[in-house]
């Protein structure tokens, strides 16, 4: 028997706590494609393995032929999300968003590096939300703005710091933050507001036109951006291909582990027999923060075969360990959470302009 899906503190099950969770999200759902692996044809180096779309392709013939009986796993494709801030920014500031303006926010402040996609999506949904979006960008201004820069200073109010500056990120936001509030306005940390209670049932707008700032910090990791993760995998859960009682490993790259966090207790929680593997890309310096040789055209080859975008540090590297997992475990359904990032390929193109250019098989 499967255990009773609730909450340690407080004994309110899960499914409770989150129908009662205003979201910023007007639907959990995404899109959800199956991927077959198969042996590549390619004489080209480092291509051991060709893909085909089962969801998009069986229209075509999809299914039929050598994708039969192959390797599969399937992708969440998240990326899908929103035209412009998807992956799981969206998702983390789900439950977030709509709190901070029921307690009255009229401006939030965060901070992210140049091609930031935390603060390109705290930009758009503030937006979208009637707040006013303040992002500080470590760095310089770019030359010629693009992807996620673009994105953040059409939406936000963007003030660049510099990296000394930005070392101290909470001092930082703290003093940027007091300056808008001005004399009469008030400063409030998220964090502190989604420690007062998870679920708030009244507004507590000031009503007196002063402003009520809010700083999210870089990453937006906090536990109602767990909720909104825990939202997704409920929703999963629902789902025909994802029965409850099925054996799921999902594989999700990881920067600052929230939503890796947030999948495995809504796992647990859940009573579900899911399995969750982050992809930590931390372990050398020399990997970190850097695209190697053939990652962008690894990336240029399974969206050609499969209509799937990736970037070639984060969800590259979650796609590959998936490809691995559903190559040597037959008894899980293999499941990639798509984080997005793909608008930080125009910044990379910019860096490694040659990788682009250059033609492929």
């Amino acid at each position: 028997m499967r255990p009773t899906p609730a909450l340690a503190a407080g004994g309110r099950t899960v499914a409770n706590l989150l129908s009662a969770t205003e979201w910023m999200l007007p639907s959990p759902a995404s899109q959800v494609h199956t991927i077959s692996v198969l042996p590549s044809q390619s004489p080209t180096p480092g291509h051991e393995f060709a893909f085909s779309n089962l969801t998009t392709s069986l229209g075509n013939g999809g299914g039929k032929g050598l994708a039969a009986g192959s390797p599969r796993f399937h992708v969440v494709r998240d990326d899908l999300l929103h035209p412009l801030a998807n992956g799981n920014k969206p998702r983390k500031l789900d439950a977030l968003l709509p709190l901070l303006r029921c307690r009255g926010a009229t401006d939030i402040v965060t901070c992210g590096g140049c091609q930031s996609a935390h603060a390109a999506a705290v930009a758009v949904h503030c937006a979208e939300w009637g707040i006013r979006p303040h992002i500080l960008l470590r760095g310089e201004q770019l030359d010629i703005p693009t992807g996620y820069n673009l994105i953040s200073l059409m939406f936000g109010n963007v003030t660049y710091a510099s990296r000394s500056v930005y070392a101290q990120r909470d001092e930082m936001l703290y003093e940027h933050a007091t300056k808008i509030a001005g004399s009469n306005g008030t400063v409030m940390w998220a964090d502190d507001i989604i420690g007062e209670d998870l679920v708030v049932d009244e507004d507590t707008t000031d009503g007196n036109g002063s402003r009520r700032v809010m700083i999210v910090k870089e990453g937006a990791g906090s536990v109602q951006a767990l909720l909104g993760v825990m939202r997704l995998v409920e929703y999963l859960s629902g789902l025909t291909l994802f029965g409850q009682d099925e054996k799921v490993h999902i594989v999700v790259d990881s920067g600052t582990g929230t939503t890796a966090v947030g999948l495995a207790l809504g796992a647990v929680c859940l009573g579900l027999q899911w399995r969750v593997t982050a992809v930590m890309l931390a372990d050398t310096l020399e990997r970190f923060g850097k695209v190697l040789d053939g990652e962008i055209m690894m990336c240029r080859h399974i969206a050609q075969q499969t209509g799937i975008l990736l970037d070639p540090m984060y969800t590259l590297s979650a796609w590959e360990h998936a490809v691995d997992l559903c190559r040597r475990d037959s008894e899980a359904k293999v499941v990639m959470i798509h984080t997005g990032g793909t608008l930080g390929l125009f910044g990379l193109a910019q860096r490694y302009s040659p990788q682009f250019t250059t033609g492929s098989d």
